[in-house]
C-alpha cells in the first residue's frame, strides 16, 4: 500500500488480494501448503510500471462471486463454508485459476462493518 500511488494509470479505487494456487492444492487440503499471494490494483494500461511490481492478466472464466459483511479476520470460516459446502453442492468444480478478493470501498479492515466480495474460479 505506501506504494499505490506511484502506479499510474489505476481504474476506480478498489484493492484486490489475489492467490495463484498450485494444481491440486485442495487436494487434500493442507493449511501449511504454499501459494502465491499478490497485492493488485486494476490499471487501464501496463506503460509506466513502476521498478519492482510485476503485472498479472487474468484469463476469462466462469467465478462464483460471494458477498461477506463481517470481520476479515472471520475469513477462514467463509471459506470454510465456501469449500465445504457450497462447492461440493452446487454441481461446479473447483478451476485452476486466480482466486481474488475485492476490496473496495467499504473494506475497512479489522471491523465488523467491513464488506468485501469474494471471487472463486468454477467451471
Amino acid at each position: 500500500m505506501p506504494l499505490r500511488n506511484t502506479i499510474a494509470n489505476v481504474v476506480g479505487g478498489d484493492r484486490y488480494s489475489l492467490q495463484i494456487y498450485p494444481i491440486n492444492y485442495f487436494q487434500p487440503f493442507n493449511p501449511a501448503a504454499e501459494f502465491e499471494k499478490w497485492a493488485a490494483v486494476e490499471v487501464a494500461s501496463l506503460d509506466d510500471v513502476p521498478a519492482g511490481m510485476e503485472v498479472l492478466t487474468l484469463s476469462g472464466g466462469l467465478y462464483a462471486v460471494f458477498y461477506y459483511k463481517g470481520n476479515p479476520s472471520n475469513g477462514d470460516k467463509v471459506f470454510k463454508e465456501i469449500f465445504t459446502q457450497w462447492l461440493p453442492q452446487s454441481g461446479y468444480t473447483l478451476d485452476n485459476r486466480p482466486h481474488f478478493e475485492v476490496l473496495g470501498e467499504k473494506y475497512k479492515n479489522g471491523s465488523d462493518d467491513s464488506e468485501e466480495e469474494i471471487w472463486i474460479p468454477i467451471r
